[in-house]
């Protein structure tokens, strides 16, 4: 099992959105190295929740529910999208200004890699980052 974060700008598609829709499609990705990383992705994958430019915070936690297909909302062949679904909204965020200062934190994808909207996450980094969000540090 992989564990992924993927970024997205809130006005755009939040956390809330994801929600409301109860599985939603992770469409519109137009980088080589972040498609790659939905190809990647597989059934049950855990998805840390990325609020970009707005907050810039981890919100909540997502699962991949449906592996990458042909995107939908282009005519240009190969690039794909995945479906996630909601697992849990945290109780508290995980900011990127607290990423960024943590020393198990600060070299990951989402800090090395800022403009990929999908990065893999160590399962160190993973389990961490769900930690601080429910304090339990």
């Amino acid at each position: 099992m992989n564990h992924w974060l993927v970024k997205s700008e809130p006005f755009k598609y939040s956390w809330d959105h994801l929600v409301a829709e109860k599985e939603g499609m992770w469409d519109g990705v137009r980088n080589y190295a972040a498609r790659n990383n939905l190809m990647a992705m597989k059934v049950g994958d855990p998805v840390l929740f990325y609020h970009s430019n707005e907050g810039k915070e981890v919100v909540g936690l997502a699962k991949v529910s449906k592996e990458h297909y042909p995107d939908p909302t282009t005519d240009e062949p190969g690039w794909v999208v995945v479906n996630l679904v909601p697992v849990e909204k945290f109780p508290g965020t995980v900011t990127l200004a607290q990423i960024k200062k943590d020393e198990l934190l600060k070299q990951m994808d989402l800090v090395r890699l800022s403009r990929l909207s999908v990065v893999p996450v160590k399962r160190e980094e993973f389990d961490h980052i769900v930690a601080l969000a429910h304090d339990k540090k």
